[in-house]
């Protein structure tokens, strides 16, 4: 058998399809390989198959006589590992400023008629606060707990980590829509003060290696992010009290 085949055993049955299987093949067939694509169609011939060649998990990866492993090991042999909940990455940051960069330049557009208008820094700031708040809001509990590694106002009172996202997420809200701005950003500002006196504190006085909570993903290194977050709310809150 040539070095650019491949045998794949993966489970294909009636109520289930492997996503690994799946996702194998596809990595397999993008570096080049030729893939015999085995399917186990019912749960005797999983077994057997787990049995026979002593495994735990299906799919598997044979190239020539040599059995690689599941898709984690292929992943890895082809250089493409996957990233662990160690792994520091910044691609959510990216993608959640993009966005919100893109959300502004629209609201612009519809608002105006034109990409770039005074206010786009400003939507761009509470569009951008929004999203963070979703972020921190599709895991209360997960967030809280990290939040609770660094944020000084979290560790004396354990809820304001559960208050937070709300307050981000509300105060976003209501910069975006002008509404209700002279109460939403003396609360935004002192909440985003503590925030950047805790992130201070922790990164850049103390040294820590830590994760970040403002995304709720463990994989975002506490620092410049959070930094930047907090100072923005602090400069949006600012710019409505003392200018509009």
């Amino acid at each position: 058998m040539s070095e650019q085949q491949a045998t794949l055993y993966r489970m294909v049955m009636p109520d289930h399809r492997c996503p690994f299987g799946l996702k194998a093949k596809d990595l397999l067939e993008r570096h080049g390989y030729t893939v015999d694509d085995r399917h186990l169609t019912t749960r005797d011939e999983v077994d057997a198959f787990k049995a026979e060649h002593d495994v735990k998990t299906t799919p598997q990866i044979f190239i020539g006589e040599e059995r690689i492993g599941g898709f984690d090991d292929i992943s890895a042999k082809l250089g493409e590992a996957t990233p662990s909940d160690s792994d520091v990455s910044y691609t959510p940051v990216i993608a959640l400023f993009s966005v919100a960069a893109a959300l502004a330049l629209g609201v612009s557009w519809l608002v105006n008629g034109s990409f770039f208008s005074w206010q786009l820094i400003g939507w761009f700031i509470s569009i951008s606060m929004v999203l963070l708040g979703l972020q921190k809001l599709q895991d209360l509990d997960k967030f809280a707990t990290m939040f609770l590694n660094y944020d000084l106002l979290a560790q004396k009172w354990l809820r304001y980590g559960y208050v937070y996202p709300f307050i981000e997420t509300g105060a976003g809200l209501l910069m975006l829509m002008g509404i209700l701005t002279k109460l939403a950003a003396p609360i935004m500002l002192v909440a985003a003060g503590i925030g950047a006196v805790s992130v201070i504190k922790a990164v850049y006085i103390e040294k820590r290696d830590i994760k970040c909570a403002c995304l709720g993903d463990s994989r975002v290194p506490l620092g410049f992010v959070s930094l930047v977050e907090n100072l923005m709310m602090i400069g949006m809150a600012l710019w409505v009290l003392l200018v509009t």
